[in-house]
């Protein structure tokens, strides 16, 4: 039990700063809405936005300085491979009106319709690209 207690506080802190984001701001704490934003001139919520851009990016080594080190993992595709699929990522965000964040942890929450077929659509582009990789990967072998 205790190997999944990390990820669980890490679901809860993820879970809370959606609900601190609505509830203070009342804005959905979509995380490729805030970076968009950055780039742009949105007086205050420049300000709230780069706060919580900042927190994401400063996690990960607040989270090794208590710990004592990083978490062991490995990363097996290669720098291109990567830089694909981020891109990839950047238009699928654009192209579903949003992120995982913002539909599936704020907009779940909200009952959204749209966030609720966007995440059916994440999730099932996620199985099939699973199965394809999976059955390409055994057949060239």
């Amino acid at each position: 039990m205790s190997e999944y207690l990390a990820s669980l506080a890490g679901g809860a802190l993820i879970g809370l700063s959606v609900a601190l984001m609505l509830l203070l701001n009342g804005r959905i704490a979509g995380v490729s809405g805030l970076v968009a934003g950055l780039g742009t001139d949105r007086g205050e919520r420049r300000f709230v936005d780069a706060a919580f851009v900042a927190g994401l990016v400063l996690g990960p080594p607040a989270f090794a300085w208590l710990a004592g080190a990083w978490p062991a993992m490995t990363i097996v595709a290669s720098l291109p491979v990567l830089a694909i699929a981020g891109l990839l990522v950047g238009f699928g965000t654009w192209l579903g009106s949003g992120c995982t964040s913002g539909h599936g942890v704020a907009g779940l929450a909200r009952f959204s319709p749209r966030s609720f077929v966007a995440v059916l659509t994440f999730l099932s582009a996620g199985m099939l690209t699973v199965v394809l990789t999976r059955a390409s990967a055994a057949w060239w072998s």
